[in-house]
């Protein structure tokens, strides 16, 4: 294993001193692909400010060592989260066998990656690329939920094996026009009818699409497997509009047991940044985002 640096189990005084969710942070507040070496540089930081939890985008199979970060986060007492990222040519509402294989193929190499750093969910928009948009007719979409609900079935028989949990994540709509709301991503799971296929909710994306959010939340229930927190334009969270009061009691009245996640990205990667809309810095630094948020978020449930 590569060197890592940093003191296994140096916590600083944002560790909680009443009970919390796990609260996690997305590595892509600092880099975009994650890549061994910047494990290597972010795990120790992230145990060392008092996170339980580090989420890992699988951007390319390959661009990390499930493995190695399963020893590193091992040392540094991380427990993980895996994200999928719906890149051009992974699509379940295709029509082409051969793009169903191959989302398919990506989607089973995000579980293995997941079983293998101990990861209890893969979240993300698993069903079609970020950023298709169009108008569906009512017949078209249902089409399509339903070549989404055939292709994850063999997946998602997988997942469970694994004891890994598929979280779907409805976006905003203009990064898809298939699953806006909680609603709508309840049509899905209520089709498949499995507990291997959960939802995963984002303060952004329902901040765009939800009346309600604290609604919202209570409306997903026992689907809800992973949440991700983020201020309305994707900055810290806790320095917005969002009734975060709100959004906490909705969560312990689902009796929420999920890890409540801090993602963001950097405007310095040019890729991510384009991808996500990030134009400006969100914080005077990217370390801010994630330390600010986490004092906000261990205070907020502190004060349940």
């Amino acid at each position: 294993m590569k060197g890592v640096k940093g003191m296994k189990g140096e916590r600083s005084s944002l560790t909680p001193s009443s009970p919390s969710p796990l609260i996690g942070v997305n590595t892509w507040v600092w880099v975009s692909p994650l890549t061994d070496d910047a494990l290597d540089e972010l795990a120790p930081k992230v145990a060392a400010w008092g996170f339980d939890l580090i989420e890992l985008p699988v951007e390319n199979p390959g661009d990390w060592d499930g493995t190695h970060a399963a020893a590193v986060l091992a040392e540094q007492g991380l427990r993980a989260g895996v994200c999928a990222v719906m890149g051009p040519g992974r699509d379940l509402t295709s029509d082409d066998p051969a793009t169903t294989r191959a989302t398919r193929d990506y989607l089973r190499g995000c579980v293995e990656v997941a079983a293998t750093v101990g990861a209890a969910v893969v979240g993300g928009p698993i069903y079609a690329p970020t950023g298709r948009v169009g108008l569906l007719a009512a017949a078209d979409r249902r089409t399509a939920i339903e070549r989404v609900a055939d292709g994850l079935a063999p997946v998602l028989a997988e997942a469970k094996a694994a004891g890994v949990t598929l979280a779907l994540e409805p976006l905003n709509r203009y990064e898809t026009s298939l699953f806006n709301t909680v609603a709508q991503a309840l049509e899905l799971v209520e089709l498949v009818g499995d507990p291997a296929l959960g939802l995963l909710l984002d303060t952004f994306h329902l901040n765009v699409e939800e009346r309600d959010l604290p609604a919202a939340i209570r409306a997903a229930g026992p689907h809800l497997t992973h949440f991700h927190a983020c201020a309305n334009d994707r900055g810290v969270p806790g320095t917005d509009h969002l009734d975060w009061p709100g959004i906490r009691d909705a969560l312990v009245a689902i009796d929420y047991r999920g890890a409540v996640s801090i993602e963001s990205f950097t405007a310095e990667n040019r890729t991510i940044a384009t991808a996500a809309s990030i134009w400006r810095p969100l914080a005077p630094s990217q370390d801010a985002i994630a330390t600010d948020g986490l004092r906000f978020l261990r205070g907020l449930f502190a004060s349940a």
